[in-house]
């Protein structure tokens, strides 16, 4: 007998939310997303197969595609259409200090940006001087002092008999005079002089130089070597040149005994290099010799040689300009000049011939250039054609080299006899290729560039209007006997008087730099002179520069600019020795020059015409600029730093012009857009104080502040990069500079503030002053910081240094090595760096016992910025620390030092570094104080973090790149520092006793303060972090034992991050009787999605449901039956879907990786009952599961859960026959089919407690009694056949209830009960009555199914008459019919009996 197919392939509707019916909105169509055990051959698997590609979107994942899309794609918001044109946005606030920093950074890259020599030297010519006279006003150059030649050489002159040669060596300040074969020098600035004299040499003494010593060879106290020749041999004298306080140089001359015997070399001309090399020619020759010399001798050679460079070898004894040899006119050397930085020699011979050498090895000198008279003049006559003053007859007097970094083309200067310069340029063969190498030797040479002598009748080209003519026949510089050239391009010329001619006038020329500097960038650039006559009443023995060489940068671009090095470098000066004494010549400084100009104007006309001529000739920001440094206290004519010498009127007029002068800051076009500053353009006045305050500071600004060394022990050494005598006068030159800022703020535009507004008549001016006001309020700003920050230099260089800095972090020492003037002036890390030095300043004298107070104070007075008020607390409290560390422990004068320290801590918690909390924490712990530590963290959190937004974003769920994460991290940082604390203690604690003579030990009480501290505190964030630090440390019993808000707030936040947390939860709410809320927590984690496995989920479920059973105060009963019944069908779920889990993981038709699908599936969260009838039960064929799962969703369809019965009885049956066959022989047999039925039937029965739309009897028990019909399994297989009823009395169905589905089988003779089967239900029918009067018998009343009544007199009597006659018919399968008439008659008596009796109330029938 089969069965049809009734369970349905489609979802099932349910009634509640967990009924599987996720399909019935396809209406009959296959489900897309429905996945299938098995292959299927049908059209609808294979549909549905199809279908599975498209996996329509659900509506959330849909809404949020639109809301992220919405920012991108809507124009319109609230009815609005957006703005085509956005408003510009606003500018980053900007510190006024970095605004100012930028401004003097954009001055000193203009300083920088100065041009170079090459630029205004183009080739071709020039005779533009303003020529000016010596007691003008801007004269270029003075003579400021005349020192005669002491009275002890003449006494030597008159005394001598051959010759008399003079000289200078000005760089140590010393003249020096040869007469005969004595030599004496003096020093010409001392108003009696001593004579230095050596005179051991017996003969005539021809040329004296003063040269450099080669490195290594001498001690260090040789400062120069003297070079002496005489006729017969060359001898070298040690010098060392020492600084006097009162600046001169104090002199001592050293025997070497070192001697170069010359063998007929007349020598008259010496030259030294920078490396020690010693060059020197005669009278008789052309050939350049080097001297060369060694410590010590050596096998092949002595201490001193000699090298001839021009003619090695054999030839260099031999005269080659001898009549036998050549018919040339003889030719000698006049002149040797050495480039260093090119590593060039020159050399001028009687011929105005030119030689270049190129010094190569140590040891090596090459010639590579030879330049004759005629082909300079032909150079010359390429650019200019003729000129009487260039002719044949015109020599080349001197020459000068100019270094590379001052040119890069430019090599050499050479002066004629006529006056004129030629400056010429050198280049190698393959300089134009790219990227050839600049230090190649040159090969060719030509001239460049003339420079002619000023025209005989000067004019001033400042009022020239036009372009001026070249003029290249003046006289004026014949006869120029010698001249020099220095950097940047002062130029002395030895002019022989025609009327007198041993006696010179002095010409002395120097660049215009102001001119050049305000050359237009359309305007072609020219060599702009300004020059001078000055009268030295005799003839010129020597020429030499006493200041440092002029270099105001280390490149040709801005090397030459002298007003951007005005104010940190003394004037040039030079000396001009005649025979009449030592001449002094300074070159003016253009601030000199102004304040002589204004100083000397007559009147306010005179006084404006010079301003406004200054202007015209150097620019308006220029001449205020230097007119402000006039009002500062310079252009006295004195050297900087000395005192000042300039007049109040000067002064007064000085700033007249920078007031009146200085320009209206002005607002470009706008066209139509917002004004902002932005647009403004500052007034002259302010750009003239940021060029002088970029120039004051100049030297400093890019420089690091120290430079660390080695001491000759290996200790480290300190020192200042810039002297700090240099750092004293910028600091008086700012301070000056803000005090006349300060008195005239009422004069100065822009500086009055809110007054100047007053007077303004349009927006555009309003806006223009308040850009003007920002940036003098940000210069303003700098120079304070700048002053601050040099007086902390000066006091960091007050304190030792070295231990400072071996305090300091490893990152801290690069911090402080790699720091700038300018980081320190003007940016955050800078000034967080030096309030870093500032505590160990503090620090240190804290610890050699200095009073705090002292230091502080004087920090806070001269450098307020980095030592605030708070720091000055920081600093008293660390103190206090100091003090109580220094006294015994537990000592009430350690316990009141410490309070008081931590008092201290906590008025300034919101300064203190995570540095300083640190070292007072770990110095709190090692003094025992853990209960201050802690609340000084406390403290510190709360101060980091004044808005509790670390709160905020705890509670938001810690959203990633979120700022707030921030202000939790510096709390964390304070947290952190509690947990070592509490560590510590901990640890402390755990080696002494708790209780002594019952009695709380002191450490005891010390624990008992501090977790006071710890449980006391209202810091929710605090607690949160202790909590999760407490679980890290698997200190969970603490957590259980905390009674606070806190801890449930924390476990709730933390039970939806893992199993183990959320079990934590359930435990604290169980020791709290919170059993409600434990069950609460469990059955949430039973339907989490934590990876919790079925089983575990169904044992919190049963917890959870024993939870919510028990009574909770404050729970009312309706709370309980709701979540009661919420975690019942949540665990009735879960039972069905642990039960699939084991079914399908021993199911063989299942492929392994299937199988591995599927236990992952089922094996975590509890899935939906669509899910797991749709993929799993009803694909699987387990009906059993299905029942339960429509019990489980209270389905109530009759017809697919009668169909659902059918099948799980033919599947049954059709199992247990296929085991019985598959039964081995030896192996215990299975159970039969009707059994396997009855205990399917059982489990299902118990687990839907008999539910009538599930266990519908009215179609169960007739299948049931079929099936037993239809299978034999009744007395033909040895059962009894009354088992199908037997089962559902045992299941505790009614008497009554099965007598009435047997009566309607009875009569309707159904399910195939007809004919002789009909039999089968007359035997069933008094089975059940017999046994429900034995049961009336045993309970003397109604049985389970109440009493019996006529009804059942009525069937039994139908059933008799039913039956056939005696001696025929049968009952196969059942009993015998003759035992059925027996039983049935008898019964017929009894039940006819208990239907006519009434119940009375007793065990008796009435």
């Amino acid at each position: 007998m089969s069965f049809p197919q009734t369970t349905p392939v489609r979802p099932v509707p349910g009634a509640f939310l967990n009924t599987p019916a996720v399909a019935s909105r396809f209406q009959g169509k296959p489900d897309p997303v429905r996945r299938q055990l098995f292959p299927s051959t049908d059209s609808n698997t294979q549909n549905t197969a199809v279908a599975k590609t498209a996996t329509p979107s659900t509506p959330r994942s849909a809404s949020l595609t639109t809301t992220s899309a919405a920012p991108v794609t809507t124009g319109i918001r609230d009815g609005l259409v957006a703005p085509s044109v956005l408003p510009p946005p606003r500018t980053e606030n900007v510190p006024p200090v970095v605004k100012a920093a930028k401004a003097i950074n954009t001055f000193l890259q203009a300083d920088e940006r100065f041009p170079e020599l090459d630029s205004y030297c183009r080739p071709g010519a020039s005779s533009e001087y303003d020529v000016e006279s010596t007691d003008s006003s801007v004269a270029p150059f003075q003579k400021t002092q005349m020192y005669p030649i002491p009275n002890q050489v003449f006494d030597h002159y008159n005394a001598g008999e051959l010759q008399t040669l003079m000289g200078l060596f000005a760089e140590i300040n010393h003249a020096w005079v040869v007469i005969d074969n004595s030599l004496f020098l003096w020093d010409y600035t001392h108003p009696d002089p001593e004579l230095i004299g050596f005179e051991d040499q017996a003969h005539t003494i021809t040329a004296v130089a003063l040269v450099p010593p080669k490195p290594g060879i001498f001690v260090n106290t040789i400062t120069h070597i003297l070079v002496v020749a005489t006729s017969a041999d060359i001898s070298l004298l040690g010098v060392s040149a020492t600084d006097t306080p009162s600046g001169s140089k104090t002199v001592s001359l050293y025997q070497t005994k070192m001697n170069l015997p010359l063998r007929g070399t007349d020598v008259r001309v010496i030259a030294g290099s920078a490396n020690g090399r010693i060059f020197f020619g005669g009278s008789n020759d052309i050939d350049i010799n080097e001297l060369y010399y060694q410590s010590e001798e050596k096998w092949f050679s002595n201490r001193c040689g000699k090298i001839n460079h021009t003619n090695p070898g054999w030839s260099s004894v031999v005269t080659l300009q001898s009549g036998f040899w050549s018919h040339k006119r003889p030719e000698h050397l006049i002149d040797i000049v050495i480039d260093d930085s090119r590593n060039l020699v020159y050399t001028l011979s009687s011929r105005s011939t030119i030689r270049t050498y190129h010094m190569e090895a140590p040891d090596r000198l090459n010639k590579v250039i030879e330049k004759e008279k005629v082909y300079c003049l032909r150079d010359v006559a390429h650019m200019l054609g003729q000129s009487k003053l260039l002719n044949d007859r015109a020599n080349i007097v001197a020459i000068s080299p100019i270094s590379k970094q001052e040119s890069a083309k430019l090599h050499l200067m050479a002066l004629t006899n006529t006056g004129c310069r030629l400056f010429f340029s050198a280049t190698n063969a393959s300089s134009y290729l790219y990227g050839a190498q600049s230090n190649l030797a040159p090969q060719s040479m030509q001239v460049q560039f003339v420079k002619f002598p000023p025209s005989q009748s000067p004019r001033r080209s400042g009022y020239a209007g036009g372009e001026s003519i070249t003029d290249t026949e003046s006289p004026v510089l014949s006869y120029s006997r010698q001249g020099a050239r220095f950097a940047p391009g002062y130029f002395l010329d030895f002019v022989s008087k025609e009327s007198n001619p041993n006696e010179d006038a002095l010409f002395v020329s120097g660049p215009e730099t102001g001119r050049i500097k305000e050359t237009p960038p359309t305007a072609p650039l020219k060599y702009f002179e300004n020059s001078s006559w000055i009268d030295i009443g005799s003839r010129a023995e020597a020429v030499g520069m006493i200041t440092k060489p002029f270099s105001a940068a280390g490149q040709p671009i801005g090397f030459g600019n002298e007003l951007a090095v005005q104010f940190d470098d003394p004037p040039s000066e030079f000396a001009v020795l005649t025979n009449t004494g030592v001449h002094i010549i300074r070159r003016r400084r253009f601030v000199d020059i102004f304040a002589s100009a204004i100083r000397g104007a007559v009147g306010d006309e005179g006084y404006e015409s010079v301003c406004r001529r200054f202007i015209h000739l150097y620019g308006r920001v220029e001449t205020v600029s230097t007119a402000l440094a006039v009002a500062c206290g310079h252009g006295g004519e004195s050297r900087p730093g000395a005192a000042r010498a300039i007049d109040q009127a000067t002064e007064d007029r000085a700033r007249a012009a920078f007031v009146e002068f200085g320009g209206q800051p002005t607002i470009t076009e706008t066209d139509g857009t917002s004004l902002t500053t932005d647009s403004v353009r500052l007034s002259s006045r302010h750009d003239a104080l940021a060029l002088y305050l970029a120039r004051l500071i100049r030297k400093l600004w890019k420089v690091t502040v120290i430079k660390q060394g080695t001491s000759p022990t290996g200790g480290v050494v300190i020192n200042s990069t810039i002297p700090l005598s240099k750092l004293s006068t910028v600091q008086e030159h700012l301070e000056r500079l803000r005090r006349f800022l300060d008195a005239n703020r009422g004069l100065i535009q822009g500086l009055s503030g809110p007054s100047d507004l007053q007077h303004v008549s349009s927006r555009q001016e309003e806006v223009a002053l308040q850009a003007e006001h920002q940036a003098l309020h940000a210069l303003q700003k700098l120079m304070e910081s700048i002053s601050e920050g040099i007086s902390f230099v000066l006091m960091l260089f007050d304190e030792r240094v070295a231990d400072i800095f071996t305090r300091l972090e490893e990152t801290a020492r690069q911090q402080l090595k790699d720091l700038t003037y300018e980081k320190l002036f003007s940016q955050a890390d800078g000034k967080d760096l030096a309030k870093l030095l500032v505590k160990a300043i503090v620090n240190r004298n804290i610890e050699s016992g200095s009073n705090v107070e002292t230091v502080a104070d004087a920090l806070r007075r001269r450098c307020g910025s980095f030592c605030s008020p708070d720091d000055v607390v920081i600093f008293k409290a660390q103190e206090q620390l100091k003090r109580a560390s220094d006294q015994p422990s537990n000592t009430n004068q350690s316990r009141s030092l410490l309070h008081e320290s931590l008092r201290l801590f906590e008025k300034v918690a919101g300064s203190l570094t995570f540095a300083n909390l640190q070292s007072a924490v770990t110095q709190y712990i090692a003094l025992n104080y853990y209960a201050g530590a802690i609340q000084l963290c406390l403290i510190v959190a709360r101060e980091k973090d004044r808005g509790n937004t670390a709160l905020l974003w705890i509670n938001d769920g810690k959203p990633s790149a979120d700022p707030r994460a921030n202000a939790f991290n510096d709390r964390k940082r304070c947290y952190d520092m509690i947990h070592d604390a509490l560590h510590q203690l901990d640890a402390a604690s755990s080696t002494e006793p708790e209780m002594v003579d019952g009695r709380l030990t002191l450490m005891a009480t010390k624990r008992l303060e501090a977790y006071e501290v710890v449980n006391g505190s209202d810091d929710e964030v605090f607690h949160f972090d202790l909590y999760e630090w407490y679980i890290q440390q698997g200190w969970t019993d603490r957590i259980l034992a905390i009674d606070s808000p806190h801890v449930v707030t924390f476990l709730q936040r933390l039970a939806g991050t893992n199993v183990e947390h959320a079990d934590l939860l359930c435990r604290f709410y169980t020791n709290r009787s919170r059993f409600f809320d434990a069950a609460e927590v469990q059955a949430q984690l039973a339907n989490s999605d934590f990876p919790i496995g079925i089983k575990d989920r169904i044992r919190l479920l049963s917890l959870a449901k024993a939870n919510a059973n028990v009574s909770t105060t404050g729970v009312s009963r309706q709370q309980q039956q709701l979540l009661n019944h919420t975690v019942t069908d949540l665990l009735e779920v879960a039972h069905i879907q642990d039960d699939l889990l084991e079914r399908l993981s021993e199911d063989e038709r299942i492929d392994p990786d299937r199988k591995l699908e599927i236990k992952e599936a089922l094996q975590g969260k509890i899935q939906g009952l669509s899910e797991l009838f749709n993929d799993y039960a009803d694909q699987a064929g387990y009906y059993d599961l299905c029942l339960l799962i429509y019990h489980a969703a209270d389905y109530r369809n009759h017809m697919t859960i009668s169909g659902t019965w059918s099948n799980l009885i033919q599947q049954t049956h059709d199992d247990a026959e296929f085991r019985k066959e598959t039964t081995k022989p030896g192996m215990p047999l299975p159970p039969l089919p009707y059994e396997s039925v009855t205990s399917k039937i059982q489990n299902i029965a118990h687990r839907t407690s008999l539910d009538s739309f599930i266990f519908p009897i009215q179609t169960l028990l007739p299948e049931l009694c079929r099936y037993a019909v239809a299978y034999q399994q009744d007395a033909t297989i040895g059962a009894d056949p009354t088992w199908p009823v037997q089962l559902f009395l045992t299941l505790g169905v009614s008497h009554d209830m099965i007598v009435r589905v047997l009566e309607n089988i009875f009569d309707t003779q159904d399910y195939g009960f007809s004919g002789s089967v009909r039999n089968r239900i007359i035997e069933l029918i008094v089975f059940v009555v017999n046994d429900w009067a034995a049961e009336v018998r045993r309970r003397g009343g109604s049985g389970k199914g109440g009493s019996i009544g006529p009804s059942v007199v009525d069937l039994l009597k139908r059933s008799d008459a039913a039956l056939p006659p005696p001696g025929h018919g049968n009952n196969q399968g059942g009993a015998d019919l003759a035992d059925v008439r027996r039983v049935l008659k008898s019964l017929k008596r009894e039940v006819d009996g208990l239907s006519q009796r009434v119940p009375t109330g007793s065990l008796r029938f009435a």
